[in-house]
């Protein structure tokens, strides 16, 4: 992979970042009503406004309070809590772990599962295996994420007592949240590898590679993969952003301290510079995830580079 190639790609992100930044920012302006009076009631004092709006910045020209908000967050920096006055970088810094751990081991699990699946119905297409496993994976799609949550609660909790049922006691607490949110998104993979498989195994160099006398296995896994997987990377790196964005329920069923629950505390309590602060990071996150997809692009297919 050349150089040129990763310092394109990531100039290319830096305006995507100043736009996100931007979008974050103005949350806060453009919800309906005054964040001061839904922070303070219809019948706070002007003192008490005036003073909320000084803590909160508002008092300022609209272009100051972006321009400190984005060197702020370049700081890491990204404000107080108006509930709780704490830095609200260090409310994340202690819940991001979590988050991320449910996330990254809910990827591992739909990938450990979804592109073996997809790989065995694309390789047995239309028999009675295909079908099965394209049913698991529909069920995986249309499962409700908070439905799953409870049944693996009641029968590896309630009944079998492996797992703590809520709340944070080390990394058995992360099992089921991350099993819950694997086994969703590895029917979504499993559908997109069928599917990219099915196409290449049609190709002329594909049928070529089988009249040579090729085993099955190498042509599948050295010929059929590789160019196969691009789309479903493509999925991998999405998923992953809205794992850290979308594991709000799940967060929530098992009381998980992630970085999801912080925003909703947030929202439930109208601390807004919280919500931002929280928005910000997984919008950062998700926008880091598709550069990374990106540059697996070039690594992947040589061509994606030279273009």
């Amino acid at each position: 992979m050349s150089y040129t190639y990763v310092i394109r790609r990531i100039a290319a992100v830096i305006p995507i970042l100043i736009g996100v930044s931007l979008l974050v920012f103005l949350m806060i302006h453009i919800i309906p009503g005054d964040p001061v009076y839904l922070l303070l009631g219809d019948f706070a004092t002007d003192e008490a406004v005036a003073a909320m709006r000084g803590r909160l910045g508002l008092d300022r020209p609209l272009h100051v309070q972006y321009l400190d908000f984005i060197s702020g967050a370049v700081r890491g920096d990204l404000g107080r809590s108006v509930i709780t006055n704490r830095h609200i970088s260090a409310e994340i810094r202690n819940r991001f772990p979590v988050t991320l751990r449910i996330a990254a081991v809910a990827v591992c699990l739909e990938v450990l599962i979804g592109i073996p699946l997809g790989i065995f119905a694309a390789v047995r297409h239309r028999t009675g295996w295909d079908t099965l496993a394209m049913i698991a994976a529909l069920l995986g799609v249309s499962t409700p994420s908070f439905w799953l949550a409870l049944i693996l609660m009641l029968i590896f909790s309630v009944n079998l007592g492996w797992f703590p049922i809520s709340g944070y006691i080390g990394w058995r607490s992360l099992v089921l949240p991350s099993l819950t949110l694997g086994l969703l998104f590895a029917g979504k993979i499993a559908r997109m590898t069928r599917s990219s498989c099915l196409e290449v195994m049609r190709q002329d160099y594909v049928r070529t590679a089988r009249a040579k006398g090729l085993a099955e296995q190498v042509v599948i896994f050295k010929h059929v993969l590789k160019n196969a997987l691009i789309p479903v990377i493509t999925l991998i790196g999405m998923d992953f952003g809205a794992l850290l964005g979308g594991a709000i329920i799940t967060e929530t069923v098992f009381a998980v301290p992630g970085v999801a629950q912080l925003a909703i505390n947030g929202i439930n309590r109208r601390d807004f510079p919280m919500v931002q602060g929280v928005v910000l990071l997984v919008a950062v996150v998700f926008v880091v995830a598709n550069l990374v997809v990106d540059l697996a692009y070039a690594f992947l297919d040589p061509r994606v580079r030279y273009e």
